[in-house]
């Protein structure tokens, strides 16, 4: 199980929600990726849902989606942040346009939305962004974890083993 030798980008700004981003940060490493936390900018400190504190290590204008084997996005309100910011959301869409796994759980849907990545894809997400996702051309549905093609959805964190699983399951293909 081991995915020595994979880069795994993990997607960061204020408001994330702490288990979205610290388990899949945390159980990817232990699977031995390398995991780089993006954000708008490098060396910068964002905050929690909850009050706590990571710091990125790459600003998301200096990396390419596709330079990653994947793409994970955490949810809280961050992805709200994160979609304002454009190099943000090229680094999602960059990364779906090079086929490579684009992970999102929660409201993580939300940067999906913005980067145009769902139309006729299958999707799940937190329920009160299910009709985002579907104006944007996708189908909901209700389940802790969907693998669509590359992509990897999931609804909060209860459904954080089954979504890093799958992740990594798609890392090994």
């Amino acid at each position: 199980m081991s995915l020595s030798g994979k880069r795994v980008a993990i997607l960061l700004e204020n408001i994330y929600e702490d288990q979205e981003f610290w388990y899949p940060y945390y159980r990817l490493k232990e699977a031995g990726a390398e995991v780089v936390v993006v954000a708008p900018k490098a060396g910068a400190s964002y905050t929690s849902k909850h009050g706590y504190e990571a710091k990125s290590n790459a600003a998301a204008a200096d990396v390419k989606g596709r330079d990653f084997d994947a793409v994970v996005i955490p949810g809280g309100y961050s992805p709200d942040h994160m979609r304002r910011v454009p190099a943000m959301v090229d680094v999602v869409r960059d990364a779906h346009d090079a086929g490579k796994v684009v992970a999102a759980i929660c409201h993580g849907a939300w940067m999906l939305c913005s980067a145009d990545v769902l139309k006729g894809r299958t999707v799940t997400c937190f329920f009160s962004i299910k009709d985002d996702v579907k104006h944007a051309g996708a189908e909901y549905v209700d389940r802790e974890v969907v693998v669509d093609g590359n992509l990897v959805t999931s609804r909060f964190p209860a459904d954080l083993p089954a979504f890093c699983e799958a992740i990594i399951a798609a890392l090994q293909k």
